[in-house]
């Protein structure tokens, strides 16, 4: 008996939820009865699922006939025995598992997110390092809303009352939603979930939890089930959560800040320090990677229209690739820490993108950064917003010019492949063209009656 079906028998489960990540990071798949996921050891998926937008959509004709088959045929999906998680919201015992995708000649798909990082990692591999990061979720609890032409509000906490201004660390902001996060943390204990510390963010109902360190691969996976199971926490208690990068006009944005380092796997030490403690050179290359190489991918990191709107002057988002100590206006932030946890937080992800994709990008960058030997820029003192050392190293301010820059870029057609590459900007346009159709609510408020 497989370890996969020992898990199953022993949790009495009745129902498998057989799941992958599209590219948005949107769960797709099948449930199917106990009995016949262990038949068939796995399902089919149409190749298709791999290019549909976030609103259901496909990539025009060109695109779709050139990266697929013409007959829309079917990939494999593999369960991960390592990736099975339980659902505890569910009537029926039930059990997820995150598959992996495959040809029919067993060859990874070139579209999938959960392979793109899986390429990355195995760069990593290949060179006898091993990478670890930690991940910081922010979100925002909303009352429910039917019309998405309204403002968002805060919701009702245990006292009767919405939220009102902005609590920073507040212990009492945020035991007003005691309930909601005492279902979330038992939930994420049963699934495994190794989430951390919860913070009151800057914003008004905007929240924070925080993942204990570990494998990239692993930790992906529990990011793309947490966002589900604190959705369906918050819609027990009759409140709404969104990971959206930038749900409220006056509000602080949620990023999905990642922490970093690197393992040798020999020796078990952190190369980004020395023997005597201090900075190591491949700890300056990462940096000086991470600055040459973002501007090319910040599609993976911000890859919504809405993502942008995080990045625009005067809110609390790093919009810079400025790096320094203990510094959170830069981009590129070196925590205090000892010299064996030497890490370095990229806070230029949004909450809003692909786990799977934003962990690849981030390693990536640091990965060609060290086996190139980038050079960093010298570190930032005060404010980085407004001391940008090189214009090189500015960011992309929009969706259409940051999908011009990924077009063009070298690295992702070498690391990420080809028809990856020409994918995820394929279904990113066509999102952004179906943006581009609708008409806002400012424009019905300011351009009515008055032009």
């Amino acid at each position: 008996m497989s370890k996969l079906e020992t898990f199953l028998r022993e949790k009495k489960i009745t129902e498998v939820e057989c799941v992958i990540s599209d590219m948005s990071g949107i769960c797709r798949g099948k449930i199917a009865p106990v009995d016949k996921f262990l038949d068939e050891k796995g399902m089919r998926l149409p190749e298709s699922v791999l290019l549909q937008t976030v609103t259901g959509d496909y990539v025009d004709d060109e695109d779709y006939y050139s990266l697929l088959n013409h007959a829309d045929i079917d990939f494999i999906c593999v369960p991960d025995e390592d990736a099975v998680f339980m659902l505890p919201w569910t009537l029926e015992a039930t059990a997820q598992v995150i598959h992996d995708t495959f040809d029919k000649m067993g060859n990874p798909i070139e579209l999938s997110p959960r392979n793109v990082l899986k390429k990355v990692l195995k760069l990593y591999e290949e060179k006898g390092w091993e990478p670890v990061i930690a991940p910081e979720m922010e979100f925002y609890l909303t009352m429910r809303s039917i019309d998405p032409d309204l403002p968002l509000q805060p919701p009702i906490g245990r006292s009767g009352r919405a939220e009102s201004g902005r609590q920073s660390y507040s212990i009492d902001a945020a035991n007003e939603y005691d309930p909601l996060f005492e279902d979330m943390y038992d939930w994420c204990e049963i699934q495994g979930l190794d989430i951390d510390t919860l913070t009151h963010e800057e914003g008004t109902a905007q929240m924070e939890i925080n993942f204990r360190h570990g494998n990239p691969l692993n930790l992906a996976d529990q990011v793309f089930v947490f966002k589900r199971t604190l959705r369906e926490a918050a819609l027990k208690h009759d409140v709404c959560v969104t990971f959206m990068a930038k749900p409220l006009t006056d509000e602080p944005g949620s990023a999905m800040h990642l922490h970093q380092s690197i393992i040798d796997k020999t020796t078990g030490k952190n190369i980004f320090t020395r023997e005597d403690g201090t900075m190591s050179p491949e700890f300056y290359s990462y940096i000086g990677g991470l600055q040459r190489c973002m501007p090319e991918i910040v599609p993976l990191l911000a890859p919504n229209v809405n993502s942008f709107r995080r990045f625009l002057p005067g809110t609390s988002a790093p919009i810079n690739l400025e790096w320094g100590e203990e510094n959170r206006t830069c981009g590129l932030r070196i925590p205090e820490s000892s010299p064996q946890n030497r890490r370095i937080e990229n806070r230029i992800p949004g909450a809003d993108a692909n786990c799977y994709l934003a962990f690849a990008a981030s390693l990536l960058c640091g990965y060609i950064g060290m086996v190139e030997e980038f050079k960093p820029s010298p570190p930032v003192q005060g404010r980085a917003n407004e001391n940008r050392n090189s214009a090189s190293m500015a960011l992309p301010l929009t969706l259409e010019e940051a999908l011009a820059v990924m077009e063009e870029s070298s690295y992702c057609r070498k690391y990420l492949g080809e028809d990856f590459t020409k994918g995820f900007i394929a279904v990113k346009r066509a999102e952004l063209e179906n943006f581009r159709r609708v008409v806002s609510a400012w424009e019905r408020n300011f351009l009515l009656l008055t032009v």
